[in-house]
């Protein structure tokens, strides 16, 4: 078969790549009302190979795949495997021609076990089968398949990582020959991802292969053996990667130049920093779900119109100081002040009534209610006031039209406002959710890791309502694990490790390489000084 693009043949023999692709897909097409998800799309996957897939925030990646895994039906087209074509009325059927999809959302039985969630569902499950059976027998699947997991463990008590791993093993125990991964480092620590990819070649170097949906661009160069671009819907490219380089691959995704430019100067006719902090810490503890000690002793300072980047590792305590700080979490000790304002004690609800709004980590089920319609979801924070609701009586139409003006602002193409939030792309619900919150957020806002999963146009987007905000004299505390955007968007940096703030820095005076080493431990004690710690 003629492919698009001459493979690097030296990189792909490695990986033991044959002629024959495993994967075809054929002039595939899927319209929903209103929307073309894929047109005329054409895609080979290759034995031994580690193919990225690529595009903008609805730009068809989840609706192909949803094609490739019996979810969808495409509406033209055809799917071939292994040279013969094939339809798969359903998920059940894809699993059985060897497709397997980790989603970027688990499905996981959290309640259960490792070796219980492995099991489940599963034909070659044994109907009578003792628990250390079941253990055993999950232990030596996952010694096969080189995927170190805890066969006893409770998977709520697991880390995302270790998750994650449930749900890859889950997959290739099925005898999966074709793993799709969408967004699968979101949740993920450098150390996580790095064994994640070490997994991902040893299963590709045994004949399998990898499609590897990522918005990370820095990832799919080191990971993927080739790369295509889909845009709106159509595909543009198939290139190899050894060809590639991010600013090509960004410009394919989005069509034009796309560059994350310095953020942190401000617009003539900004409004200045305050002298006096909008948020104010002092010696702020919490405690995690487990009742383990999560935030130690924390005092920080936020001003309004500055925006303050928190950086660490992923597990060390962001998410709780970004809960705490908008009421989802009490604080076990401690003060919170928001304009002067004593909070600590107070719930959720009267965080957002003082002007704090709040982007979560979780999107999909932190910020929306994902069986709800889109209109519902955008307009749920003002269901209560003026023009939604006169005194007792709610006014659908006020709500239907506030939900297209934050859709406008969004820049979110919406067909049905009717529909459920969970049937938009990841990139436009996180849009909606940023736009909904930075309505309330006339004091601080509070987003924790808002570009995750984003297109490199949808970050640029989020950054710019960072600064829209910060120009307007609102204080915004911004959550993130990507140090280039804390850099180019923060006013100040401070690091997190194990609960506790190693320091907090000026963005314009310190350079990546001091920030890491916080990040591992190592405090700053003022300018120019810093002490290791244990």
């Amino acid at each position: 078969m003629v492919m698009n693009v001459m493979l690097d043949v030296d990189r792909m023999a490695a990986s033991g790549v044959a002629g024959q692709p495993i994967v075809s897909l054929r002039g595939v097409a899927k319209h929903f009302p209103g929307v073309i998800a894929n047109q005329d799309v054409d895609f080979d996957l290759l034995p031994g190979e580690i193919h990225a897939l690529l595009g903008e925030n609805g730009a068809g990646k989840s609706t192909l795949m949803n094609i490739l895994t019996g979810i969808y039906r495409p509406d033209l087209g055809e799917i071939i495997i292994d040279g013969k074509a094939v339809t798969f009325a359903s998920p059940v059927e894809a699993i059985a021609a060897g497709i397997g999809m980790v989603h970027q959302h688990f499905k996981l039985v959290k309640a259960f076990t490792v070796a219980e969630n492995i099991h489940l569902g599963w034909s070659e499950t044994p109907g009578r089968i003792s628990k250390a059976l079941l253990e055993a027998r999950t232990a030596e699947i996952a010694a096969s398949l080189n995927l170190a997991v805890k066969p006893g463990a409770r998977v709520s008590d697991l880390s995302t990582g270790e998750q994650q791993r449930v749900e890859i093993l889950r997959v290739l125990s099925r005898k999966a020959r074709v793993l799709i991964l969408d967004e699968p480092t979101a949740v993920l620590t450098p150390a996580e991802a790095s064994e994640l990819f070490k997994a991902l070649r040893q299963f590709a170097a045994r004949g399998n292969a990898v499609i590897f949906i990522s918005h990370k661009l820095d990832e799919v160069l080191e990971i993927s053996d080739r790369v295509t671009v889909l845009r709106g819907g159509r595909k543009v490219a198939t290139r190899p990667t050894s060809e590639c380089d991010k600013r090509g691959l960004a410009r394919l995704m989005v069509g034009q130049e796309v560059v994350l430019s310095n953020m942190r100067e401000r617009k003539p006719g900004a409004k200045p920093i305050s002298d006096a902090p909008v948020l104010s810490l002092r010696n702020v503890s919490a405690r995690d779900d487990l009742g383990n000690m999560c935030l130690k002793n924390v005092t920080l300072d936020l001003r309004a119109g500055e925006i303050l980047g928190i950086a660490g590792v992923a597990g060390n305590g962001q998410k709780e100081l970004s809960q705490v700080l908008t009421g989802v979490r009490r604080a076990a000790s401690g003060e919170i002040r928001v304009c002067g304002k004593d909070l600590s004690s107070r719930g959720a609800e009267e965080f957002a009534a003082f002007g704090i709004g709040h982007i979560p980590e979780d999107r999909l089920h932190s910020g929306l209610a994902p069986a709800l319609s889109i209109t519902d979801n955008v307009v749920i924070r003002e269901y209560g006031k003026a023009p939604l609701s006169q005194g007792w009586v709610y006014r659908p139409s006020a709500a239907a039209a506030l939900a297209r003006s934050i859709a406008e602002a969004a820049s979110v193409s919406v067909p049905d406002f009717r529909m459920p939030v969970r049937n938009l792309s990841g990139g436009n619900q996180q849009r909606l959710v940023a736009r909904r919150e930075m309505r309330i957020a006339s004091n601080l806002l509070v987003a924790a890791y808002p570009s995750r999963g984003l297109d490199v146009g949808a970050i640029n987007a989020m950054m710019g309502y960072f600064t829209e905000l910060r120009d307007a004299g609102v204080g915004v505390l911004f959550v993130s694990e990507e140090l280039e955007e804390l850099f180019k968007l923060s006013d100040r940096i401070a690091v997190m490790f194990h609960g506790e703030v190693m320091g907090v820095v000026d963005s314009s005076e310190v350079d990546i390489e001091t920030i890491g080493l916080m990040m591992g431990g190592q405090r700053r004690l003022e300018a120019g000084s810093a002490e290791g710690i244990s």
